[in-house]
């Protein structure tokens, strides 16, 4: 795989640095989850698909000192904490750099390392807020909201911290020096949004929120709910596909008002509406599912892996606990990624190998174990 061989070393934390770990996971690094509670009973963890476990106790000197250790010989360290903390535990990158010049240290937060609320608590919605995309999300007279916790944990976060990680992996093939990323889900989230910023210009959001082309004003962009409770997407826009589109409604596009008559938006999107709802969506799927017009029904998630177009591609896949997952992409022709088929990680699980895989001896292994700044946690066989 494409990161064969790249040792990760990912500090336990919440969503989006989980995510970035599974992602270099999937294409083959060897990640380590360093899981802060050496005694917690289950792990908050669910992206732990190929990682390893080693349980830590970072507030024993003796245990920041092993991460210390631990990171003299990995390539990369996923940080998720407030600024400062690594600090307060004698772990900031200029001690981690120097005792390894090569490793490659991410840290993954909110508001970013610097700034006025550099040090505050926030989540995704607080993050999608201050990046300036929450104001462009929601329905006309309605309050923005957020897309589930998508666009700024696991978008801007999570995936773009992945990308600066893989980018500094490939700069240190040239330099063979290491770098320090400061990954903040608000300006990854800001520059997801970059068309959004470089399109106001040509007229795309000149109306009120709710009312333009992309953000539900438009009825050739929307979801209408079909006869039987479910839903179809239209995404009309060129008008090659809305002509398409009127055709497969059974209207007539000459007695309609035309595409862009945004003062007839409302009244067009009425009747649309009331033309799905008279059938249901796996009769529309047969209307429009070989039909350029941009048309296509809104698939629950059991509905989406087993649809028959993801299941050609493999989309999906499941693990050995019969779990159903996204197949990690895109997809690579030569080192295509192999995700693991095991469940993930019960937090200590590989803590006794992966101190050997990284030079501790069996006698400092033992030693650190009896004063309990790691944990052992292998699962009994049943037999």
């Amino acid at each position: 795989m494409a990161l064969r061989g790249v040792r990760v070393l990912e500090m336990a934390g919440l969503a989006p640095a989980p995510l970035c770990g599974l992602i270099l996971a999937d294409f083959g690094a060897e990640v380590v989850r360093v899981d802060r509670s050496p005694r917690a009973a289950v792990s908050s963890d669910v992206q732990g698909r190929g990682k390893r476990s080693l349980a830590l106790d970072l507030k024993q000197p003796r245990g920041a000192e092993t991460l210390r250790r631990l990171c003299q010989k990995a390539d990369v360290l996923i940080e998720p904490f407030r600024p400062g903390v690594m600090e307060k535990l004698g772990l900031s990158p200029d001690i981690l750099l120097q005792d390894n010049p090569k490793l490659i240290y991410a840290r993954l937060t909110g508001f970013g390392q610097l700034g006025k609320y550099a040090k505050l608590a926030g989540h995704d919605i607080n993050y999608l807020a201050v990046s300036g995309v929450l104001s462009k999300l929601g329905r006309k007279d309605e309050n923005p909201y957020a897309p589930i916790n998508l666009l700024a944990d696991f978008a801007g976060g999570g995936v773009m911290c992945a990308m600066g990680i893989i980018m500094a992996l490939y700069e240190r093939t040239k330099s063979g020096k290491g770098q320090v990323i400061d990954a903040s889900m608000v300006e990854g989230t800001a520059y997801l949004s970059s068309f959004l910023w470089k399109s106001q210009a040509i007229g795309l959001w000149n109306r009120s929120r709710g009312e333009n082309l992309l953000d539900s004003g438009a009825p050739f962009y929307e979801t209408y709910k079909t006869k039987d409770g479910k839903f179809m997407a239209v995404g009309a826009l060129e008008p090659q596909f809305y002509k398409q589109f009127i055709s497969g409604l059974g209207l007539d596009d000459y007695n309609l008002p035309g595409q862009m008559s945004f003062s007839d938006w409302p009244a067009m999107k009425n009747m649309f509406a009331d033309l799905f709802s008279k059938k249901t969506q796996a009769e529309w799927c047969e209307i429009f599912d070989d039909v350029d017009a941009c048309v296509t029904p809104v698939l629950a998630f059991d509905a989406a892996a087993s649809h028959p177009h993801n299941k050609e591609r493999g989309s999906f896949l499941k693990n050995d606990q019969e779990e159903i997952s996204p197949r990690p992409a895109p997809l690579l022709s030569r080192t295509p990624a192999t995700p693991s088929s095991k469940r993930d990680p019960f937090i200590g699980e590989h803590t006794e190998d992966i101190l050997l895989d990284y030079g501790f001896s069996k006698e400092e292994i033992s030693q650190l174990h009896s004063l309990k700044v790691i944990e052992f946690n292998k699962p009994k066989s049943n037999l």
